[in-house]
């Protein structure tokens, strides 16, 4: 169906927007069918499930290992190469645990670079990011003030210089290795930032006019968080159908607005990624000083990588500083709402803590992946069978094996963080993205496991208790398939397995 490109915009807009409410809907309850008891009767109901003749262009890929005997229960091309989606956020959170560890909390820092005789600072005033990407969350809503706060009470009550909002601690680019451009303006492909404040979105509200013509109101949360505008939404009339569109194109920081909403439509709302997240943060900052009676003379000013910067500001005077929540409560928020800020992050402070490359220069990201290799190849899982190229799997340059992702479960598993890494996975009919899956059967509240969802590719990945006891790591993926219109969606054919694997009554 060829639409018009404003109409096109609109409804990737309304898709992106309420496409985060999705997974806590609830699934009608699937026939109750007695489980497997042998190994050959789950595998001859696993190949008859994914050789259903819907599935005739697709690849499927699955993995399933008992975590009490160390066999394979299952495998169906498990050493084929597949997108694995967010699936690939798996050996993001593997790697930070065992490099950063699960207490690891991320320091942002507020520091005096020059002397400040009698509470007036001579030089500028530096807010230093390192990777924390809760500030302005519900974990840390007054971070600017408790840093305001703490300048406070060592006196400064002058800056003569400006207000320094520095990331350069992260190196390369914002985006990740393989993320589309198209992708750039969506709220799930926020920039990564080592200073990301309200997780680098911006929230839109579209409000009509009270008379046809005029333009609509547009609200940005948070304060000061607007962008540069162009163009003009107009309010046309009653029952008209709306034309909104909003767009940026990539490398802009220019939003273009235009088109029409209908008078006496609700207001409309949306989320978009912010362009320079350190600015943002460094203007909460500046307001927060203003509150507290600190005069800065000077304007925000932003050091990006490759700018120049002073590294970690080691001359400088730690006036404040706000910490992270443990690096385990990030996982598990990033974990359960598939949030891609938090793991990409995650990937990058691991690369910020390495060592550059000895052939030049690497960014956060690159030496974040190749700490990854070595992790891998530590643990068993050779380099050909994980291909990752990102900590998010925004990318469909990843590509990895459904045997490595069972592998990296199975040693996650022999872990003292095991329990931890467990938890922070969504419950199917718990919680997270799978909230509204797998409900009134044996998985509910048994399958602990990460999804995986772009065009075309769907993945589950994670741990299951059997009916008999036994405890299973499992992969499944599926690529290269769309559901036809009369199929259930592409996400319960993977639930189907995986309730398969809570219902198997065999012990290995």
């Amino acid at each position: 169906m060829n639409l018009p490109p404003r109409q096109l915009a609109c409804r990737a807009l309304l898709c992106l927007l309420f496409a985060g409410s999705l997974p806590g809907l609830a699934e009608a309850a699937p026939p109750v069918v007695p489980g497997a008891t042998t190994r050959a009767a789950l595998a001859a109901r696993i190949d008859a499930h994914i050789a259903q003749p819907r599935f005739a262009a697709a690849s499927w890929g699955v993995a399933v290992v008992s975590l009490d005997s160390g066999r394979t229960l299952y495998a169906h091309r498990a050493d084929r190469l597949l997108v694995p989606a967010s699936t690939a956020k798996l050996f993001t959170a593997g790697l930070s645990l065992s490099v950063l560890g699960a207490d690891y909390r991320m320091p942002t820092r507020l520091l005096a670079n020059g002397h400040m005789p009698n509470g007036r600072l001579d030089g500028p005033l530096v807010l230093y990011g390192m990777g924390d990407p809760t500030l302005g969350t519900r974990t840390s809503t007054d971070w600017a003030e408790q840093l305001a706060s703490q300048a406070s009470a060592h006196g400064l009550r002058f800056v003569d210089g400006d207000l320094i909002a520095d990331d350069s601690y992260f190196t390369g680019p914002t985006h990740g290795s393989g993320w589309e451009a198209g992708d750039l303006q969506s709220w799930f492909a926020a920039p990564s930032s080592a200073l990301s404040v309200q997780e680098n979105t911006v929230g839109i509200t579209l409000t009509p006019a009270s008379t046809v013509g005029q333009p609509a109101r547009l609200a940005f949360t948070p304060a000061g968080s607007a962008p540069v505008l162009a163009g003009q939404l107009l309010t046309s009339p009653p029952h008209s159908p709306d034309d909104i569109n909003l767009y940026r194109a990539p490398g802009s920081d220019t939003l273009q607005v235009f088109g029409n909403i209908a008078i006496g439509t609700p207001a409309r709302h949306y989320r978009l990624a912010v362009t320079d997240p350190a600015r943002l943060a460094g203007e909460q900052l500046m307001r927060a000083l203003k509150n507290r009676g600190i005069h800065v003379t000077g304007q925000v000013r932003v050091i990006h990588w490759p700018q120049g910067s002073a590294g970690a500001w080691p001359d400088a005077r730690r006036l404040g500083e706000v910490l992270s929540p443990p690096l385990q409560d990030i996982l598990e928020d990033g974990l359960k709402r598939s949030q891609n800020l938090y793991l990409q992050n995650l990937l990058r402070a691991v690369g910020a803590r390495q060592l550059p490359v000895s052939d030049g220069f690497s960014s956060s990201e690159t030496r974040g992946i190749k700490a990854m290799q070595q992790w891998l190849q530590q643990i068993g899982i050779p380099p050909s069978a994980s291909l990752i190229s990102e900590g998010a799997g925004l990318s469909r340059r990843n590509l990895v094996t459904p045997n490595a992702l069972a592998a990296l479960l199975v040693h996650m598993a022999t872990q003292p963080y095991a329990e931890k890494f467990r938890d922070a996975l969504p419950v199917a009919g718990v919680d997270g993205t799978l909230a509204g899956h797998m409900r009134h059967t044996a998985a509910e509240n048994n399958v602990h496991a990460k999804t995986g969802s772009m065009a075309h590719t769907h993945c589950l990945a994670g741990y299951v208790t059997s009916a008999a006891g036994e405890r299973l790591a499992f992969a499944i993926m599926l690529n290269n398939y769309e559901p036809p219109h009369d199929a259930p969606r592409a996400s319960r054919e993977l639930d189907a397995i995986a309730v398969m694997l809570a219902d198997y009554r065999g012990q290995d």
